[in-house]
């Protein structure tokens, strides 16, 4: 498929082809939902953690006499059913991480990457970089995009640190290589700018396997 190549001040220069196996293929809804979960589920940290009536430090001596009191037979204090007892089924630190099939999530990324060609999010963008890694640079370029306060995506080929750089103080900007996407961002990008090379990548990285 053919797509349009605009320059950095958003005027269109030149066209490219794009890999239709990755750019123009029917979107997969289920392997966007499963690899978005997958990230959300990894990034969680797990680590709540909860006392039972073992580990509370509490007494251990009856509240009251066995018999006489009218009220409930009890044995101690640490008991669920006490304020400052242990708690039943309470979360314990634990690891909510798990793989996905690989073509799975191969599937979802090319579903997303088409997805934002049908709704016109994505923009193919000359090749860019920061020389000087400072963040102004890099905001006039969005400005021109009309990307300003919006969920924005750019997808470069290799991993350019001072690109990066200027991103970082960018709140809503988020910079990502053509081999470790992420299906959350790809979705919920207003816009998503592929730098050119980057394209060529995605086309053949997802698109031959």
């Amino acid at each position: 498929m053919e797509a349009k190549v605009y320059s950095t001040s958003a005027k269109e220069i030149r066209t490219c082809e794009l890999n239709e196996e990755v750019f123009a293929r029917e979107v997969s809804d289920g392997a966007i939902y499963y690899a978005v979960n997958n990230e959300l589920a990894n990034r969680r940290v797990g680590t709540a953690c909860t006392k039972t009536r073992a580990e509370v430090n509490y007494s251990n001596t009856k509240p009251f006499k066995q018999k006489g009191t009218g009220s409930a037979r009890r044995g101690d204090k640490k008991s669920p059913v006490m304020v400052g007892g242990g708690t039943i089924f309470g979360p314990k630190p634990r690891d909510y991480s798990y793989t996905m099939p690989k073509k799975v999530k191969r599937l979802a990324y090319k579903s997303l990457l088409s997805l934002g060609v049908q709704e016109n999010r994505l923009v193919v963008v000359e090749d860019f970089t920061s020389e000087n890694g400072k963040t102004k640079d890099l905001a006039q370029i969005m400005k021109a995009f009309d990307t300003e306060n919006q969920r924005t995506v750019i997808i470069m080929k290799d991993d350019d640190a001072m690109l990066r750089r200027s991103a970082r103080n960018i709140p809503y900007l988020h910079v990502l290589a053509y081999d470790k996407l992420s299906a959350k961002e790809l979705l919920y990008g207003r816009k998503i700018l592929v730098l050119e090379s980057a394209a060529v990548e995605l086309g053949k990285f997802y698109g031959e396997r």
